[in-house]
């Protein structure tokens, strides 16, 4: 056969739409079998076996450091080989370390669990995801972004009554084994089928590194401000996922609707992430994350004075909605498509960090100044973080445009 004939008898490269809707699905999936995990298993896991409570928490902080550590180099994988075989591996990761959790018969087998589940989600969550729409459809990757969050934002609602259900029935043994085989038989298929095979060629792999080296003084500060910036939200939404209801009872309000309150957020994450599809996609992504910082802000600072705090999760709920999304198109707006995964494995790993670490700090925080302190120093933080983009935003406007190849 020719090479014309060979090309025709091809299968066909799996359109944006298509990309989009698998890898959605598969983030879902993903988030809900580790992220959102221990939220419905850590008390009947402590309870069964006897392990403190502070350490079957504690193991998912280490999956957080290790999903850290691995990002950089699941970006630069990402950037020479394509997403595909780099998700196809988070996949059988994933599998592994659910498996080892529901295998485990002591605590440090348990533990090794979280750190093989930390690699999986390095190599297979948001960053990932991220780097490899990237690295497929440069910067007409945005609406993929937007899209993949969209999806991911439904992980909790779909796998928390998900994880109960099976607990219930098949107890937290069976609930892990489950999603290690909804990994492999669900997860793996789509990356290996739907994730194009295809890499495209816009520079040769040496060119990563090189472009890291080239980078001008005024990008250079772009990206420290990026960076800290980052940092400073993933501190924020890991300190507020964790202590959320701390600080709502601390406001004299019951659990009971300190609970139905804290549940506004996530319809706020999923609707400011449709006015984002539908009207800030027309907008420079910077003016995503301008929104995102500010609304947080708003909604921190009014729920550390009001005490009615329906309007101020709200707020923060759609500012952490787009904070997702403008931490995978910020960096592709302003340094473009060329080492894009190897630049997102960079800022995922001090903010990843920076999550596996705050939630312990805020707690102790917590425990030396009472929950006001540990609002007031987010409110503080985040008022930074407006700082931090706002110069940011001068910033970028001293950088040369991208030359993007098509």
């Amino acid at each position: 056969m020719s090479p014309a004939d060979d090309a025709a008898s091809a299968p066909p490269t799996p359109g944006p739409r298509v990309v989009t809707t698998a890898l959605g699905i598969t983030q879902i999936l993903g988030f809900g079998s580790t992220y959102y995990l221990p939220a419905v298993l850590a008390k009947p896991i402590a309870a069964d076996t006897g392990w403190p409570l502070s350490l079957v928490v504690g193991a998912f902080s280490f999956g957080l450091l290790v999903s850290g550590l691995v990002s950089p180099h699941v970006g630069r994988t990402i950037d020479r080989f394509g997403g595909r075989p780099v998700l196809a591996a988070s996949s059988c990761l994933i599998a592994a370390g659910q498996a080892t959790l529901g295998l485990a018969g002591a605590l440090p087998v348990y533990v090794l669990g979280w750190l093989i589940l930390g690699a999986g989600m390095g190599a297979g969550l948001y960053d990932a995801a991220f780097a490899t729409l990237g690295r497929l459809y440069g910067e007409a990757a945005r609406r993929a972004i937007i899209g993949v969050t969209l999806w991911g934002g439904l992980a909790s609602t779909v796998c928390w009554p998900l994880s109960a259900y099976l607990v219930e029935t098949l107890g937290w043994r069976g609930a892990c084994l489950v999603y290690a085989a909804i990994q492999l038989t669900v997860s793996l298929p789509i990356h290996w089928l739907l994730v194009p095979r295809r890499v495209p060629v816009v520079e040769h792999a040496r060119d990563t590194q090189a472009d890291e080296v080239r980078i001008d003084r005024w990008r250079r500060r772009a990206l420290v401000l990026l960076g800290g910036g980052l940092v400073i939200g993933s501190v924020i939404t890991s300190v507020i996922a964790v202590h959320l209801l701390t600080l709502l009872q601390a406001r004299g309000l019951d659990l009971a609707t300190a609970v139905a309150l804290g549940a506004l957020v996530g319809p706020a994450q999923v609707a400011s992430r449709m006015v984002e599809m539908t009207v800030g996609i027309r907008l420079h992504p910077l003016w995503t994350m301008t929104a995102s910082v500010v609304l947080m802000t708003l909604g921190l600072l009014l729920l550390a004075v009001i005490p009615q705090a329906g309007i101020a999760l709200v707020l923060y709920g759609a500012g952490n909605g787009v904070y997702s999304i403008a931490r995978g198109t910020v960096p592709l707006a302003l340094f473009g498509r060329r080492g894009y995964g190897a630049l997102i494995g960079r800022l995922a790993m001090p903010a990843l960090l920076a999550a596996a670490l705050s939630p312990s700090l805020g707690a102790y925080l917590i425990e030396i100044g009472g929950p006001g302190a540990l609002l007031g120093v987010l409110v503080a933080a985040s008022a930074l973080n407006v700082v931090l983009v706002l110069a940011l935003r001068v910033t970028a406007k001293r950088i040369a445009p991208v030359e993007v190849s098509p």
